[in-house]
């Protein structure tokens, strides 16, 4: 059973094929498929426009690495 903190989060995921998937917390399929994180990023605030989005790196930064998350 998902609990409300869970419902408020939206991860963007690169996909191996070089788009990008939008997921609910704890979830095995993607909400939606996105070939930009841009688009995946808007698309992720039409489904749910009070989740806490959350964007995987997807190259090395001063800030950060691809193992980790970033908020848009």
């Amino acid at each position: 059973m998902s609990n409300n903190k869970d419902s408020n989060n939206l991860f963007i995921e690169r996909r191996p094929d070089g788009s990008y998937a939008v997921l609910k917390a704890n979830a095995e399929r993607a909400s939606a498929v996105a070939p930009t994180q841009e688009e995946a990023i808007e698309r992720a605030k039409e489904l749910n426009p009070n989740a806490a989005i959350h964007v995987e790196r997807v190259r090395d930064t001063d800030t950060g690495s691809p193992n980790q998350w970033r908020k848009p």
